[in-house]
């Protein structure tokens, strides 16, 4: 979140307040056409598709927040799955699922602020966000938004996807965006099952490309001056001919960089680096 917690909480709400409503005039003013339709019969072809495990143990959070996730997670994801983005629209997290209240029965899930877990309403729905940033990146949707965390929270236990691949949110403006640029149209498929959150991208027509993500430069570093740990990587995808296999092209999609909130595994390298210098 881009906002400092450390401010005074008076000042704080007024500039989540700001923030929200300078989002909530962009949606009505930017000029972008936003996928609001749904379709009734699945499209043909499947580009890709992922799951998540719902239930995880993360550092010594709570189980409760982890079950309270799933109701989030369900709820968010009947306002997304069978969205279709036509070719020129863009897909918003946000406009689609709107803010995640009790009222419209959300329960407390987890949010991560500087690096320290904290409950609040609608929290846990990160994982939807993951789901669709990664699903994206194995298919030719634009991203024209998307935001992570600065603090890698949790260590490695569970996880699949290279560290720094997903997509945090908070309503409304840490969004996650994603353009069609192409001619096909794409439709988003998400629902809840009894163990994992599940995704689809579907076509309306073969993709020519298929497409895969490499982590390089993964590393872990010591901040001399503070002692503080880091993390980091390059994330890469591979975008190659589907008839022949051959790689057409690599793309740098993201530079990771996080402060870490839990020791290193034991026997890693560890670089030394000044992050004053």
């Amino acid at each position: 979140m881009p906002i400092s917690s450390t401010r005074h909480p008076i000042l704080y709400r007024v500039a989540v307040a700001f923030h929200r409503c300078t989002r909530w005039f962009s949606w009505h003013a930017d000029g972008k056409k936003y996928a609001t339709s749904r379709t009734h019969a699945d499209l043909t072809f499947k580009a890709c598709s992922h799951r998540s495990v719902l239930l995880r143990r993360l550092g010594n959070s709570d189980l409760r927040l982890q079950h309270n996730k799933v109701k989030n997670l369900e709820i968010a994801g009947r306002r997304i799955d069978k969205i279709l983005i036509r070719p020129g629209e863009t897909f918003s997290f946000w406009k689609l699922v709107g803010n995640p209240t009790a009222r419209k029965g959300y329960l407390p899930g987890m949010f991560l602020s500087k690096g320290e877990v904290s409950e609040g309403v609608g929290g846990g729905l990160c994982q939807m966000g993951n789901l669709l940033y990664w699903m994206a990146l194995h298919t030719p949707l634009t991203v024209t938004e998307r935001f992570r965390h600065s603090f890698d929270a949790f260590p490695d236990s569970g996880r699949v996807l290279p560290f720094g691949s997903g997509a945090t949110l908070f309503y409304n403006y840490i969004d996650l965006q994603l353009r069609n640029d192409t001619d096909m149209t794409f439709e988003i498929r998400v629902w809840v099952g009894e163990t994992y959150l599940h995704g689809e991208i579907r076509t309306d027509a073969l993709l020519p490309e298929s497409y895969g993500v490499i982590e390089r430069d993964h590393r872990f570093l010591l901040d001399q001056a503070s002692g503080s740990h880091f993390r980091e990587n390059r994330i890469y995808r591979k975008v190659m001919d589907r008839r022949t296999g051959v790689t057409v092209r690599e793309e740098l999609v993201c530079e990771n960089r996080a402060e870490m909130k839990y020791p290193p595994p034991e026997g890693a390298d560890i670089r030394l680096f000044d992050r004053d210098a």
